[in-house]
């Protein structure tokens, strides 16, 4: 059974108001009325299995301006998109690949698993994709094939097509130092499929992200389109930095003079959104604080992640209505955020703008 949550009849109205309306160029919509965008996180995959075609396709159906593509390599150097190199949990692949099982070390962490590294494109189209939590429906799963990055960017110009939008791609570079370690550097691959697309200028509608810097400052130098540092928990460390030898934290990162730095090389930052509002030892909510302010003196868009209706990632102050969780974010001065349930974020939206009005 899939846990949704019953929203105020306020929300509910709006999600039926938001599903049937027309759709519009959601980018310009969003600046016309300097509003924040919604990003489709991994597709819709509050709804469907991950990072399939289905679930991006829902996404953008449900008014997501962009859908995040995470992207890994194959054997044969071809960017598909999973959420990790490892795919145990999100695929068949343990049935297909019985002998493919092996121990890896990832980003400094020992992982027994499968990995795409590991299988060819081929070995990869004859896999079938699974819902990877356990709590969320499972009434698809072996539905949906692993699709290529390409075609992803195909379902886009599709779906442009037949809605009259401009829709936006968010893709991720997954492990970069570690692809890079075993000759499948990731950087040329994506920048050379998205230059192939029309995705060359400051203005495409795209944002490439990464956890790593050096990931980024390289892509700075290849392509012209819009980047994003993303921020993992406050005592972690990006991997390039601990293979460098350099201390810092994510938490380090957050500092105004670092932001500056970032800012060089960067147009936003892509916070864990417990950064912004912190849990205190009791789990309650402590105040917001001064990141997002921070970055935008910086001249960083501030896009945190992720956000979900499922009860256990919502906080007891939000009442069990994560529309007020969103409502939250949005009034904060977020440019834009992350949600496994995008008609809810859109939903939301409604509900920030007709406050402003």
């Amino acid at each position: 059974m899939r846990h949704h949550l019953v929203f105020p009849a306020v929300a509910a109205l709006l999600l039926l108001a938001v599903a049937t309306a027309p759709f519009q160029d959601a980018p310009a919509m969003a600046q016309q009325q300097n509003a924040p965008l919604v990003i489709g996180h991994r597709g819709a995959c509050g709804y469907r299995p991950e990072h399939t075609l289905a679930s991006y396709e829902l996404a953008i159906d449900m008014g997501a301006d962009f859908i995040e593509p995470d992207l890994v390599a194959t054997k044969d150097g071809v960017l598909i998109t999973r959420h990790e190199n490892d795919i145990s949990g999100t695929t068949d692949v343990a049935e297909k690949f019985p002998d493919r099982k092996t121990r890896k070390t990832i980003d400094g962490t020992e992982i027994e698993g499968f990995f795409t590294e590991d299988l060819t494109l081929a070995e990869i189209r004859t896999l079938r994709a699974k819902e990877r939590l356990d709590f969320r429906d499972h009434s698809r799963d072996g539905q949906f094939g692993i699709p290529t990055f390409e075609e992803v960017l195909a379902l886009v110009k599709r779906k442009e097509k037949e809605t009259g939008r401009t829709i936006g791609i968010y893709p991720e570079t997954k492990h970069p130092s570690y692809f890079r370690s075993v000759d499948l550097p990731l950087e040329g691959r994506l920048v050379e499929i998205l230059h192939k697309n029309g995705y060359d200028a400051p203005e495409s509608p795209v944002f490439i992200q990464s956890f790593e810097l050096q990931n980024l400052k390289d892509l700075r130098q290849m392509t012209k389109v819009r980047l994003v540092f993303l921020y993992d928990e406050p005592d972690m460390r990006p991997y390039d930095l601990v293979l460098a030898g350099d201390k810092r934290t994510y938490a380090d990162l957050l500092a105004p003079a670092e932001m500056q730095k970032i800012a060089a090389f960067a147009q936003g930052i892509g916070p864990w959104k417990r950064l912004i509002i912190k849990e205190n030892p009791d789990k309650t909510l402590a105040a917001p604080n001064s990141v997002v302010a921070d970055a935008h003196a910086a001249g960083l868009t501030v896009h945190p992640y992720t956000f979900r209706n499922d009860p256990r990632y919502v906080a007891a102050e939000y009442a069990g209505d994560p529309i007020r969780e969103y409502v939250q974010f949005y009034e904060l001065g977020v440019d834009g955020l992350f949600s496994d349930f995008p008609d809810t974020a859109v939903a939301a939206r409604e509900v920030f703008l007709k406050r402003k009005k």
